[in-house]
């Protein structure tokens, strides 16, 4: 590792990290519950990163449970805040309540929660925009992008975890970064995409659209975050501004950081 971090960014938001606390119910989800994953643990693991704050991601493993969130976050302090899973009946009051918490946005998993109902998270993306200012994170494989780009795209603020996950969906996922939709670059254990070409094409796209994640624990990847991994984005980023943007800024900006 050594040399390599003095290419490093000087300032990183964490867009995408999980906590599994088992004080707080979890939910089995295709057979499988996640180890613990505290804390304590995660900053163990970024310990000689510079993070200066994050964004906590409801898995699915923590359905529509908020007390774990409120928690976490509590512990974390104010540079950090939560996206959070809710059902699309919610009430505007528990909306505006999760608010006071610093929950900032809801994410949707058409992966592997299977929502089909495009036109109905739309329409639920703008209630909550128009509530609270927050935004839709969707959990998605780009491939099945195609038909929902046009429909996607009538939601105020969105973002794609994970790159979209899929090698052949890149230009789908281009098609909303062009937009303005944000994208995280995170689990790179459990994408196919090649990192490098499509942090250049999407940055290329849109500088304001990358986001850095590092998607930590991992449950179910093929592998969890390596610090190798920065050193990929850096390299593939190549300018200091750029880097500064990916793995800061446009979170900051995204989820109203301090």
């Amino acid at each position: 590792m050594g040399n390599s971090r003095n290419n490093w960014p000087k300032r990183i938001i964490d867009s995408h990290l999980h906590i599994y606390d088992e004080q707080f119910p979890l939910i089995e989800n295709q057979g499988h519950i996640p180890e613990p994953f505290y804390i304590d643990d995660y900053r163990k693991l970024v310990t000689g990163m510079p993070v200066e704050g994050g964004v906590i991601v409801s898995g699915s493993f923590q359905g529509f449970e908020q007390r774990y969130l409120k928690a976490a976050l509590e512990n974390l302090g104010d540079n950090f805040v939560g996206v959070t899973q809710l059902p699309g009946s919610v009430s505007d009051e528990k909306i505006q309540q999760l608010n006071e918490h610093r929950i900032r946005g809801v994410r949707v998993n058409l992966k592997r929660g299977v929502h089909r109902d495009i036109e109905g998270i739309v329409d639920f993306g703008k209630r909550i925009w128009d509530l609270a200012g927050w935004h839709l994170e969707i959990y998605v494989d780009s491939r099945e992008l195609d038909d929902m780009v046009p429909t996607l795209l009538k939601l105020p603020k969105l973002s794609v975890d994970h790159l979209g996950m899929a090698k052949s969906g890149l230009s789908q996922v281009r098609r909303l970064a062009e937009a303005g939709v944000k994208i995280k670059a995170s689990g790179f254990g459990r994408t196919e995409v090649n990192i490098t070409d499509a942090m250049k094409t999407l940055y290329k796209a849109n500088p304001d659209c990358l986001m850095f994640g590092t998607d930590l624990p991992g449950t179910r990847s093929n592998r969890s975050f390596e610090p190798s991994d920065i050193d990929t984005m850096v390299a593939a980023l190549d300018d200091e501004q750029a880097v500064d943007k990916v793995f800061y800024q446009n979170a900051r900006e995204f989820y109203k950081l301090p």
